[in-house]
């Protein structure tokens, strides 16, 4: 499920390469200023809390310092003045101070609410064991001090505790002004972000919107338009690539062009051969038989050629199709090429050619054997045909553990250097009236090559004009799928 939302599910969102760059930017701008708003929010909370616990911590010192002092818990314990103090101390920090005997009994409260009463909650018996105490309750937005006080004796006995409770209602209102601000910050930042990142996701899509522009009016048939766009290395990549590929397009509609011409002149120059010989019989009155005979062998000859051409011409067709078209086995390569050269030996006889197979291992491979068989026999057809009288035409069969190598070499005219590189396409003769004279089509070597890559292979050609050529195809042994 996963790998299909991943194949074909974003394809089929259509997303805008602008808005996604304009979002990219919003994310990649706002998640890092908001998880930093939320860091220093709480940092910011928890300075002000600390702050605040550790300046109450030092004025409870201070306050239990002043009743040790005044001996508080003794004979002062209703020192007026004292109490006063506590009563400011308690409001600065808008909270409340209480002060606990050595009996837990409360003997001040600033609130005047428990005065009397006892109190054995764990922070004062901490506290009387010597022990000082912090109480922090964040939620219910106060924490709570304790400080013991000792007699003016030298031995410093607790006789009390001073316990602090204060409030934090104040310093979390402040929080939350200072929070409120960063989030006006955070929208008015979302809203530039927004903003710069539409400018942006437009400025850096420029590029490919030109580069789109420019295919459309290439799709419309336009090929001589000219694409260059080198802001970005990928848009120079983008617009070599397309370069590249309009010229492909422009070698095929060419080559079409000259296909469709040279397929229109190699069917109608037999025509117009049969047509010339048919004539010339028709206008000769009392023609004698010889010549009927001579006449009617050229037009069979004519007609065998004509044939020739369609069945090359089908054949290309059945190649261009593809490769699924394949029916792919398991062949004995050793046995077909054996085949072929038994198939070719009586043409090979005729101009005395010798014939000569040299298989170096036994070799079985995944191909198709009729289109394989289709090729090999047009190259040593080929070595035959383009030879001299009394040559010899030599093909070997070698293989390693991933491909076998069918060689065909000959003592043939050769081929020149500058047409190499063309005798693999369609219709091309390296010599024309030669060609015509061996009944060739100029299709073989373009069947041979498609058959070759239709199997994955390759082809290679060595040749000295004079001294004969040397064909080369390698082929995998398993074909792959």
């Amino acid at each position: 499920m996963f790998q299909f939302w991943k194949k074909e599910g974003w394809s089929q969102l259509g997303l805008s390469m602008k808005a996604l760059l304009a979002l990219l930017f919003l994310l990649i701008g706002l998640i890092p200023m908001g998880i930093l708003g939320a860091v220093q929010n709480r940092a910011f909370r928890r300075t002000q809390i600390d702050g605040r616990v550790i300046e109450v911590q030092n004025q409870c010192l201070i306050t239990s310092d002043r009743l040790t002092r005044a001996d508080y818990m003794g004979a002062a314990r209703g020192d007026a003045l004292v109490g006063r103090e506590l009563d400011t101390v308690a409001d600065i920090f808008n909270g409340r101070i209480v002060v606990v005997d050595r009996n837990f009994r409360i003997v001040k409260d600033t609130f005047n609410l428990s005065e009397g009463k006892i109190n054995v909650s764990e922070p004062v018996l901490k506290c009387f064991q010597g022990e000082h105490g912090i109480l922090r309750e964040d939620e219910k937005q106060y924490f709570a001090v304790t400080e013991p006080i000792y007699d003016s004796t030298p031995e410093r006995n607790i006789v009390g505790v001073l316990l602090t409770i204060a409030s934090t209602e104040n310093i979390l209102s402040n929080v939350s002004s200072v929070g409120q601000s960063t989030r006006l910050f955070v929208v008015i930042a979302f809203v530039v972000m927004a903003m710069s990142g539409i400018v942006l996701s437009f400025l850096i899509v420029k590029p490919f919107d030109h580069l789109q522009v420019a295919l459309d009016r290439m799709a419309d048939g336009n090929l001589d338009e000219s694409i260059s766009e080198n802001i970005y290395k990928e848009t120079r990549n983008i617009s070599e690539a397309v370069q590249k590929t309009k010229a492909k397009l422009q070698t095929v509609d060419k080559s079409r062009e000259e296909f469709v011409a040279n397929v229109s002149h190699e069917l109608k120059t037999p025509i117009t051969s049969i047509r010339v010989l048919a004539d010339s019989l028709m206008s000769t009155e009392d023609a004698p038989a010889e010549l009927y005979r001579e006449f009617m062998t050229d037009i069979s000859e004519e007609i065998d050629r004509e044939s020739k051409i369609i069945d090359d011409l089908l054949a290309m067709v059945k190649m261009d199709k593809a490769a699924a078209e394949l029916n792919i086995t398991q062949v004995d390569i050793n046995t077909l090429v054996q085949q072929i050269l038994k198939r070719l030996t009586p043409i090979a006889q005729k101009r005395n050619i010798e014939l000569v197979y040299e298989s170096i291992r036994e070799v079985t491979a995944e191909v198709d054997e009729m289109k394989l068989s289709l090729a090999i026999s047009n190259l040593v057809e080929n070595a035959v045909k383009y030879n001299v009288e009394n040559g010899w035409v030599r093909v070997t069969l070698d293989a390693d553990h991933q491909c076998f190598y069918i060689r065909v070499a000959d003592s043939g005219i050769g081929i020149p250097e500058d047409k190499q590189e063309n005798v693999f396409e369609r219709f091309y003769r390296v010599d024309k009236a030669r060609s015509r004279e061996t009944g060739g089509t100029g299709l073989g070597l373009a069947i041979t090559k498609n058959v070759v890559l239709m199997h994955y292979g390759s082809i290679r050609l060595v040749s000295k004009e004079g001294e004969g050529s040397v064909f080369t195809v390698r082929i995998p042994l398993t074909y792959i799928v």
